[in-house]
Order: structure tokens, then sequence, then C-alpha cells
């Protein structure tokens, strides 16, 4: 197995929108309109499926759900699929998935964050296609910060493309825009200044690797599992080793210790020649902060460990590929990720 990058998208191009976990609320509808129409004025068309009921916390039957997206990722004329956002229990797709099927169909963009890594990071490994770890489609309006890429930028780009990002070195504190109020929102209110920050150590770090990870509480539910089996995946596809990120979504540092602690004797860390964490709003507590969590868990792999990076819950958001070629670098004078699809 070779890794699989679809095709970069036209104007013209066809991208499908459906909900593998979560739907839209009827009060968020004029944000989904909203990003729609940004999407239909850069070209393309955009087929909206039937799985997107926000009423509850899941948008259809799992049965339903599945359905649907296989049928987008496999229709030869779809380029890209998005979801709104991500949700909660997407994990009742997984046994549902034809994950042969999709290993012999053309290769389609699936993009997303959260909940959407249940899906996203298995469809990586086990079948080598890429997918897009940034935003969804609710975020597609915003612009991005300098030193930032949007996941239009990169699923419009040609395979063997490289690009680094940097971190814009401010975010956002307070929490998300409410969309009910305010549909049209499209600059993130970044009013905090951070960096990134090694947690293991001093020093410079310059290393390589193939990307793969995702959300600490969706993914901790796969390892030890054939969806997330890290370790066959570099065997085929990375016998340099990998940079593997993770980032916590809300829950507590002692749970996030814990998910993490299960996810190293799992082996899901096994192959990572660095582990990237992104930044998080979620609590620490008196005797255990989020930092301390991550370096509890993960310090016995001796690899650098660089947190407070924009691959999480917290805006902005710094697209990473499953599956592309990195490079991280991170010193006093400069943070980057570099990224080739190859």
């Amino acid at each position: 197995m070779s890794m699989r990058y679809p095709n970069p998208l036209r104007p013209g191009d066809r991208i499908g929108v459906t909900s593998p976990s979560s739907g839209v609320p009827k009060e968020m509808r004029a944000r989904l309109d909203v990003a729609i129409r940004d999407l239909e004025a850069r070209g393309y068309e955009v087929v909206v499926g039937d799985c997107m009921d926000g009423a509850g916390h899941l948008s259809a039957p799992a049965a339903d759900r599945a359905r649907e997206l296989m049928s987008m990722l496999t229709d030869p004329g779809i380029r890209a699929v998005v979801p709104p956002w991500g949700g909660e229990t997407a994990i009742d797709l997984l046994p549902l998935l034809d994950w042969d099927r999709l290993r012999d169909a053309e290769p389609t963009w699936l993009v997303g964050f959260s909940d959407m890594a249940t899906v996203m990071t298995p469809l990586t490994l086990l079948t080598g296609t890429a997918t897009v770890h940034g935003s969804n489609l609710m975020d597609t309006p915003y612009r991005a910060p300098d030193g930032l890429l949007s996941w239009l930028d990169i699923v419009t780009a040609p395979r063997g493309h490289r690009f680094t990002q940097v971190p814009p070195n401010r975010y956002r504190a307070g929490g998300w825009d409410d969309y009910a109020v305010h549909p049209e929102v499209r600059e993130f209110t970044l009013d905090t200044p951070g960096r990134w920050t090694r947690l293991d150590g001093d020093g410079d770090v310059e290393v390589e690797g193939r990307l793969i990870g995702g959300c600490i509480e969706m993914l901790c539910n796969l390892t030890g599992t054939p969806c997330l089996d890290t370790a066959g995946f570099a065997r085929t596809e990375a016998p340099e080793g990998l940079l593997v990120y993770v980032e916590a979504a809300d829950e507590g540092a002692y749970a996030i210790c814990r998910y993490l602690h299960g996810m190293r004797l799992a082996g899901f860390f096994d192959e990572a020649n660095a582990v990237l964490v992104g930044r998080t709003s979620a609590p620490g507590h008196d005797s255990l902060s989020q930092h301390e969590a991550v370096l509890d868990a993960l310090a016995p792999l001796n690899v650098p460990i660089v947190a407070d990076v924009e691959c999480g819950h917290v805006a902005p958001y710094l697209p990473i590929v499953n599956g592309a070629r990195g490079r991280l670098v991170h010193t006093a004078a400069r943070s980057e990720l570099t990224q080739t699809l190859d």
C-alpha cells in the first residue's frame, strides 16, 4: 500500500455535505447556508445529503449515516466530503463501513476534526487515503490568520505539493462565536498571545515523519483495534517513523492523562519520532494541569513533545494531512510544520 492522495479540487467539482455524527439544529442553519454559499462562490457545486438532522446528538440512524457517507466517498463525481462539524458517537459507523470498497475506490478528500477523527484516522490507516484534520464546514467562512492555511488551500493543491505553516502566536481564549446570533462571522477573535511549548525539556527540535493523529477523547476508544494500527501503518508507509499529533477537546486533565496512558500502552505512539499536542481549553486540576497530564503519560516515549499547537478545539486551526510527510521545527527563533503530499 502506498499513500493515496485525491485529485485536487477544481472549480465545477462537487463537494458533499453530510453529518456522520451530529447534524445541524434549526438555529444554526443560517451559518450552514453561509458556508455553502462561500463554497459555491468559489465555483464548487455543493451536494447536501439527507443525514443533517440536528434535533438530537445524531443526524440519523447509524445505517443511514454509514450509507450516505459511503455513497459520497465512492461517488467519482464528488471530490470532497466535509461535515458541518463533529459530534459524539461516530464510532458506531466503523463496523458499517465497507473498508475494502473504500480502499478500491478512487480516493476522495474527507475533511473535519473532533469526532470526525473517529472516521478519518482509520480511513487513512486502513486504506492509505490522505485525510485533512483541521476545520469543519461551519468554520470554512473564517479567514485563516497569517501563517496558517485553510483546508481549501490543501485540497486544491497537487500531489507533491509542499507547504509550511507557522503559528500566528495568538489564539481565542473565550470559546466559540455564536452562529445563531452571528451566522456571517468571518474573522477569528484571537485575543490571547500564545506560542508552541516544548514539554519534555529544552533544546531545539527538528524531526520528520508521516503525520497521523486526532482527538484524544475519540481515538482512545480505538487503540488496540485494527482501526488504529499505527505500527502497521508505519511498517508500510513510514519506515522512517511518525509525527503523531493529539488534542484534548474538553475532558479534564485526569481523564486525558488516563486516556494517553492507555493509548501509549496499546502502542499508538510506538513509532512516534515526536508528538504534537494541540492547544486546549479543557480544564486542569489543582494537582495536574493539561500539560502535566500529557507529560505524565508520554514522557516515557523519550521523544520531543511540543504542545499548544493550533491543531485542536481552540481557534485558529492549523490543517494537518493524515498521511503526509511532515517536518517539525521548534526553536527559540521559530516554530513551523512543513507537510509534503507524497
